[in-house]
C-alpha cells in the first residue's frame, strides 16, 4: 500500500507508485493506495491549500496512468490529526490487510507529525512488514514537488508542468449548460468548471484534448475565464470549442487534458471579432498538434 496525499500524482509520486506495484507483484499482493480527501494543512494549520486536482481526479489518474484500481480515501479531520502514528499503522494494517508500505522520503504522519519515515521503516521491520521509502525525484537538478507544480500551472506554464507532472494535467467534469453563444457564433463550446478548492489555472486560452465517455479523443481550444466578452459576472469557467465534432454533451462526462498556454483572455470589441480571434486560435492549436505529432 502507498501512502500519500499525492496531489498532482507527479513523477515523484509515479516513482512511489510503481514500486508500489513491483512489490505487490513480489508478495503476490494487490496494489493499493491510502490518501486522505482533503490537504492535512487545511484542517493542521487552517491554511487553505488549492489541489492540483479533485479527490476523483486524482483517483482517475492513478487508475488510468498506473493501473491501481484500489484507491481507499480517509476523510482527513481532527481525530485523524490527533492519532499515535504507529496507532494509525497498526488500525491500516488490520483493516486492510496490508504486507508492504511505500511512502516518500518527506512522508510524515501521526499527531504532530512525528511519524517519520524512517520510523515508519524501523516499526515496519519490527512488524514484519515490508516497507521501502522513495528518495526525491529531480528534474534538472530540482526535486520535483506539488508546490512547484502548483506554481507553474498558477503561471501558465503548461509545458513544463507537465514534464514535472509526467502526464498531461487534466480536469474532469460534467458538461454544463451556458450562454449557447458559442453556436451562434458557429464555434459551439462545452462548458465545465474546475470543483472548489482546486487551483484554477492562469486565465487565457489553451490547446487541449477532450476525452468523451465514448472514448474518443478531440483537439480543442480552451479559455478557462470570466468570458468578458460576453458576461458581466466574475465566476470563471472552462470552455471548450472542440474541433471537428458535432453532438450534444450536455451532462456527460467529459476530461480535458492542458498542452500549452496560447494567450491571455481579453475582451473583444464584438462577438464578430471574439469569433475571429477563436479561429486564429484554432489554427494555432492544429499548429501546435501537427508538430508534436512530427
Amino acid at each position: 500500500m502507498a501512502l500519500g496525499f499525492f496531489d498532482g500524482i507527479h513523477v515523484g509520486h509515479g516513482a512511489l507508485l510503481n514500486k508500489t506495484k513491483e512489490m505487490a507483484a513480489s508478495l503476490d499482493a494487490s496494489p493499493s493506495v491510502l490518501t486522505f480527501d482533503i490537504h492535512a494543512d487545511n484542517i493542521v494549520f487552517g491554511k487553505e491549500v488549492p489541489l492540483i486536482n479533485s479527490a476523483s481526479d486524482r483517483e482517475d489518474i492513478i487508475r488510468r496512468e498506473f493501473g491501481i484500481d484500489n484507491v481507499v480515501f480517509i476523510h482527513f479531520n481532527r481525530k485523524v490529526m490527533q492519532m499515535d502514528w504507529k496507532e494509525f499503522i497498526d488500525e491500516i494494517i488490520e483493516e486492510l490487510n496490508v504486507c508492504g508500505i511505500v511512502v516518500g522520503y518527506d512522508f510524515c504522519f501521526g499527531y504532530k507529525g512525528l511519524g517519520r519515515a524512517d520510523k515508519l521503516k524501523e516499526y515496519c521491520e519490527e512488524l514484519g512488514i515490508a516497507c521501502e521509502i522513495i528518495p526525491a525525484v529531480k528534474i534538472d537538478g530540482e526535486i520535483v514537488s506539488s508546490t512547484i507544480i502548483r506554481e507553474l500551472i498558477e503561471n501558465g506554464d503548461m509545458e513544463k508542468a507537465n514534464l514535472y507532472l509526467g502526464h498531461v494535467h487534466t480536469l474532469a467534469d460534467t458538461v454544463r449548460s451556458g450562454y449557447h453563444l458559442g453556436t451562434k457564433l458557429g464555434t459551439p463550446t462545452i462548458n465545465m468548471k474546475f470543483p472548489e478548492g482546486v487551483l484554477v489555472p492562469k486565465r487565457g486560452v489553451y490547446a487541449t484534448r477532450v476525452f468523451l465517455e465514448d472514448g474518443s479523443e478531440h483537439v480543442a481550444v480552451t479559455n478557462i475565464g470570466i468570458r468578458p466578452t460576453v458576461s458581466d459576472e466574475n465566476s470563471v469557467s472552462v470552455e471548450s470549442f472542440i474541433l471537428d465534432f458535432e453532438g450534444n454533451l450536455y451532462d456527460r462526462h467529459v476530461r480535458v487534458e492542458f498542452y500549452k498556454y496560447l494567450r491571455e483572455e481579453k475582451k473583444f470589441n464584438s462577438p464578430d471579432e471574439l469569433a475571429q480571434q477563436i479561429n486564429l486560435d484554432v489554427e494555432t492549436t492544429k499548429e501546435y498538434f501537427g508538430n508534436k505529432k512530427a
